[in-house]
């Protein structure tokens, strides 16, 4: 059986991620990512990255996002993970650490066919860095 789609929702413009210091996650974004803002006020910064919008917004305001929704707490844990394609994991490893970024895992590769490595923003956000290996 066959399920129908919606095709208007393949566009994926905008992730907004919630953080708690924005500050912070700004000073993170532009120095690990190299995004300039285009787009900011009190409450939010936005970066482009590739054809895709990160705005970071003041976790006091995702409220009006999610209602009725809670909004989660960095001290529950990680509720997704995002996913960069990259030509070599250990060499974006290795400019991460140049800025002071902590890997929580990796590089390893991953029975999937990928080397991939996992480092989180200040507001506890998970990102992955992910190679494709060559097929045996």
């Amino acid at each position: 059986m066959e399920i129908a789609t919606i095709e208007a929702l393949d566009a994926l413009e905008v992730i907004t991620l919630f953080v708690e210091d924005l500050p912070a996650a700004r000073t993170f974004y532009q120095s690990v990512f190299g995004r300039k803002i285009v787009y900011q006020d009190d409450n939010c910064s936005v970066m482009e990255l590739g054809s895709v919008m990160i705005n970071l917004l003041r976790a006091t305001e995702a409220p009006t996002l999610v209602a009725p929704v809670a909004v989660a707490t960095p001290s529950t844990g990680p509720r997704f993970l995002l996913t960069i394609k990259v030509e070599d994991v250990d060499a974006v490893c290795a400019a991460l650490a140049n800025h002071g970024v902590t890997l929580l895992s990796g590089p390893l590769d991953r029975p999937w066919g990928r080397r991939t490595a996992a480092f989180a923003d200040p507001a506890g956000h998970v990102w992955e860095v992910a190679q494709e290996l060559p097929r045996a």
